[in-house]
């Protein structure tokens, strides 16, 4: 007999009743549109005993009674077709996968090997199995709509003859064969990006071709553009579009100033971090002869310089905003523009787009300008020097720098009593050497000198939104891009405010918007300087909806604006060249632009947002594994942040890295995961583990490849 023939059950081996419904399933499943009678079905399963033939007629018709099958004529069945055709998004949970349909219903299991290799983010077009009561929904690719993806990063594994591709994301179960003709020259250990040129469908392996080869694995700068590309974000800057930045000059002529307000006569400021090279904001602040504060708000104007249509716009749509990385910024600009001619660097002459507020002592604004204007910087702070002017009242534009933080309390005091939340989250920072190697980690918290720039910020955001968006009686709004956040999803506040209730928390989830939010301020106050306070904040925010970038204006929930943009910052952000384009458009009696149209370039802004977002945690992710390399085996206290079915998350006191304990590291019991509790709870001895207990951990290993850090309990 052949080694590889699969034996089937003989006449004397008696199957399960269960066991024997399920391989009919699998048989009905993969032959969704072949009729079956019961002595079908038994040849095709190798079943000859008449016992368990008999066995099988009476699953077929329990099958029949659950529809999951149906009755076609006397004795034959086929599968239920009511599961039908669905399109969704692929997402990998582990080693399982599903499709995620576009109806927002019940995500659909794929066994791997229907998965006709889709790829997490792909989207996917599957066919439906009819499922039984009780049982998870379970379908097969039929057709890869489109591709999230075709480059992948990881190591190169170099032999003679051939090569693949380790990857260093488990988006797939197989490395990418790579033919020795397409190597690029590359060696073996060294990272790289490779693009999929074919995979046949009953193929193993994709084959692919390097694109680029980043440099050696650990290498700083070989890290970081891996990083980037592996989200598909550009590490280095075209030099076609660097040429043309160069050619621009800064053109601030007579001729161009007499078309603006000049206000190169009132004393202005930045304030920015330490590290900050490109300034896109400025303040100025005088008392007027009505005894009112004018107050503005002047931004690099940056669509002055960036025409539609140019390799420079494209290149800025295409990035929509830059990258921060532990160690760099990723510009979305080139750098002669970004750092050079739009930054309002002190003692030049700028072009800014500006808001000029008239304010009484109360922040209240009693009226504002939307105009193109000169300016010239006095002084460039950073934050701590602002903050130190603010605590002991000394140092340079002192006055200026008191007015202002006097008015921005004011207006931060009136916005929170309106209802917008204080998620003023402790950020974790790496102090980093020459060579990019973390040596420490400190804190970064805001103090009254960014919460004044903050305020100021929102003000002209939420005061252009409303120029647009509310234009007055018997006038129609035109299109606009906005800044939205939705209300938090009602059951993920709801499983939040029963997981607190462990900590003696309450929290409102019904009744108006500004009473639920007003409870949440009082729950993150409360938690200040608890152990739970890192695990409660970032809770709260997981049960927020996301804000995004849109033409439709539903309001910004979490700042309780009915009106709110992005205009701020226009030498990082693509959509606040949108909104200065739009303003300068509304200004001169432009028409509407294209709802459509514009909805699209929203979408593009808020996903490239999103990538960013995910680009920068996984490079604060890498520098934290990094730095803990250097403390294997040394003990940490650490609460629990995370429950999973694989494992235990825990941020360290000390200095919030996480890693995780491994379910299979915890043999003194058989663990199952509680997803509605979050929690881990021992089968036998009924011992828990759950959100926000206190822990002792020791390191034990830290892969840089995967960017995890492995606990065991000390």
């Amino acid at each position: 007999m052949s080694r590889n023939k699969k034996k089937t059950p003989s006449s004397s081996q008696r199957i399960s009743k269960r066991e024997l419904a399920q391989r009919m399933i699998d048989v009905f499943n993969n032959n969704h549109d072949k009729t079956f009678n019961y002595k079908q079905m038994s040849s095709v399963l190798g079943i000859k005993s008449d016992s368990q033939r008999l066995l099988i007629g009476e699953i077929m018709l329990e099958l029949c009674d659950e529809d999951f099958i149906i009755r076609v004529s006397r004795g034959k069945y086929k599968l239920n077709p009511r599961g039908g055709y669905i399109t969704g998004t692929i997402e990998r949970h582990g080693v399982k996968m599903y499709l995620l349909p576009d109806d927002e219903g019940e995500p659909i299991f794929i066994p791997e090997r229907k998965t006709r290799h889709a790829l997490s983010g792909d989207r996917a077009k599957v066919f439906l199995f009819a499922h039984r009561r009780g049982q998870e929904p379970e379908g097969e690719v039929i057709e890869i709509l489109q591709r999230s993806k075709d480059t992948f990063v990881g190591v190169l594994d170099v032999s003679p003859s051939y090569a693949f591709l380790i990857l260093d994301n488990r988006v797939m179960n197989s490395d990418i064969f790579i033919p020795k003709d397409k190597l690029k020259g590359g060696k073996n250990g060294q990272k790289a990006v490779v693009k999929i040129v074919s995979w046949e469908e009953k193929g193993k392996n994709p084959i692919g071709e390097v694109i680029d080869i980043l440099g050696d694995k650990g290498n700083n700068n070989t890290e970081m553009h891996a990083i980037l590309a592996e989200f598909g974000l550009p590490y280095a800057y075209p030099a076609d579009v660097e040429a043309e930045a160069a050619k621009i000059d800064a053109g601030i002529t007579p001729e161009e100033v007499a078309k603006r307000i000049d206000l190169r006569n009132v004393t202005t400021m930045t304030i920015d971090p330490r590290d900050a090279k490109d300034f896109d904001d400025a303040l100025s602040v005088r008392r007027l002869d009505n005894n009112l504060w004018e107050v503005g708000v002047h931004i690099a104007d940056v669509t002055h310089y960036v025409r539609p249509g140019s390799i420079i716009e494209q290149e800025a749509y295409r990035r929509a905003t830059s990258v921060y990385l532990v160690d760099r910024t990723i510009p979305m600009l080139p750098e002669h523009l970004s750092n050079g001619i739009c930054s309002l660097r002190p003692d030049e002459d700028k072009l800014t787009y500006s808001v000029l507020f008239q304010m009484n002592d109360e922040a209240e604004v009693l009226h504002y300008d939307i105009a193109r204007t000169v300016t010239r910087s006095n002084r460039r702070f950073t934050y701590e020097e602002a903050q130190q002017i603010i605590e002991t009242g000394e140092g340079d534009f002192k006055e200026e720098v008191l007015a202002l933080d006097r008015l921005a309390k004011k207006l931060r005091q009136r916005r929170f009593a309106n209802g917008s939340i204080a998620f003023d989250r402790v950020e974790v920072r790496f102090e980093i050497d020459e060579n990019g190697k973390p040596i420490s980690v400190f804190f970064k918290e805001a103090k009254d000198a960014n919460k004044l720039v903050e305020e100021f910020m929102l003000l002209a955001n939420k005061t252009v939104a409303t120029h647009i968006g509310k234009p007055g009686r018997g006038k129609r709004a035109k299109t606009f891009v906005y800044r939205i956040h939705d209300v938090p999803n009602p059951d993920k506040l709801n499983n939040f405010s029963e997981f607190i209730k462990r900590f003696g928390y309450y929290l409102k989830t019904n009744g108006k918007k500004s009473d639920v939010s007003k409870s949440i301020n009082r729950l993150l106050d409360n938690v200040q300087g608890k152990k739970e306070q890192n695990l409660i904040e970032t809770l709260a925010i997981r049960s927020m909806a996301k804000a995004i970038y849109s033409t439709t204006n539903m309001g910004h929930y979490g700042l309780a604006f009915d009106y709110y943009t992005h205009f701020t910052s226009p030498i990082r952000r693509y959509p606040d060249m949108m909104v200065h384009r739009l303003l300068a458009r509304y200004a001169e009696g432009g028409n509407s632009v294209n709802k459509q149209e514009w909805e699209e370039y929203c979408k593009h802004s808020s996903d490239m947002e999103q990538l960013a977002a995910n680009a920068e945690r996984a490079s604060i992710k890498y520098k934290q594994v990094e730095f803990m390399s250097e403390h294997l085996g040394e003990v940490f206290d650490g609460v629990i942040s995370g429950i999973t079915e694989w494992g235990i998350y825990v941020e360290l006191t000390e200095n919030k890295c996480e890693g995780m304990i491994p379910i299979r590291d915890l043999d003194d019991d058989y663990y199952s995961f509680d997803e509605k509790n979050y929690c881990l709870v021992g089968r036998r001895y009924h011992k828990k583990y759950q959100l926000g207990d206190e822990m002792r951990v020791k390191i034990a290993k830290a892969n840089l490849d995967k960017k995890q850090l492995d606990f065991v309990m000390a």
